[in-house]
């Protein structure tokens, strides 16, 4: 999959919500996404960003995406029934969802983490998935070919010490994708997946790692085909699985 070769029609006329579409993985995607024909729906607290990546597109000549500025810090379900209303009265379905917005937090033994991050960590990494994943569900089960695709990573599947909310929220993503994963057995037209990157050039990354050279990391734009093939049509019958880039 990670040497995967998009048709250029490969998502053309689909309509795709990402978060996390303001830098690193999510930007990427976004716009991977749109230089293969969808209209993207670009959410993100970084509106700055966010426009940025809006400038991205539309220099690319991809179809104009929307912009959807949201703090998942300050949102619930009534903010992401909202969005889903929104987008429901400007489309009737939606074909996809990718998740990468993510917060580390910090890296603090479990007996002294902060309260308030931990809180923060669980919302951003975990609740607000779910949340709107929930708010979009009847949007996703009118699309012919529905994919939510949830970034994850290692320490969601082989936890390490320090690694506290993050590893705990991630751990969280991947049972919440296998539970809705497995109640969705008899739809053929909606499938669920988790995605491990890997390591990749993020601001992440960098606050996890700082002693890390980033200029030996793999760039965001490497893990793009992988998201293309796990959002189009040729992945249609994978669903309820733990993916790795190197898959």
């Amino acid at each position: 999959m990670k040497n995967y070769s998009a048709p250029q029609d490969l998502l053309v006329n689909k309509i795709i919500l990402v978060t996390g579409a303001a830098n690193g993985i999510g930007k990427a995607v976004a716009k991977s996404y749109a230089q293969h024909g969808a209209t993207v729906i670009l959410v993100d607290k970084d509106e700055k960003g966010l426009e940025q990546t809006f400038d991205a597109i539309q220099e690319n000549k991809g179809p104009e995406p929307i912009l959807a500025p949201m703090d998942f810090l300050k949102s619930g379900p009534p903010q992401f029934g909202e969005l889903a209303d929104s987008i429901a009265k400007e489309f009737d379905h939606l074909d996809g969802i990718t998740h990468c917005a993510a917060w580390l937090g910090t890296l603090t033994p479990l007996q002294l983490f902060n309260d308030e991050v931990w809180s923060k960590v669980l919302m951003v990494n975990l609740q607000a998935p779910y949340w709107l994943t929930r708010a979009c569900f009847d949007l996703l089960t009118k699309a012919k070919n529905a994919s939510v695709l949830f970034t994850t990573s290692d320490v969601g599947r082989e936890p390490r010490a320090y690694w506290g909310a993050y590893s705990v929220a991630a751990a969280g993503l991947e049972n919440l994708a296998a539970t809705w994963s497995d109640e969705l057995e008899d739809q053929k037209n909606f499938r669920i997946n988790t995605l491990d990157p890997g390591p990749v050039q993020t601001k992440l990354r960098a606050n996890a790692y700082p002693g890390d050279d980033p200029d030996k990391l793999p760039k965001p734009e490497s893990v793009t085909p992988i998201y293309l093939y796990l959002m189009g049509i040729d992945s249609k019958n994978i669903q309820g699985q733990k993916l790795t880039v190197n898959d």
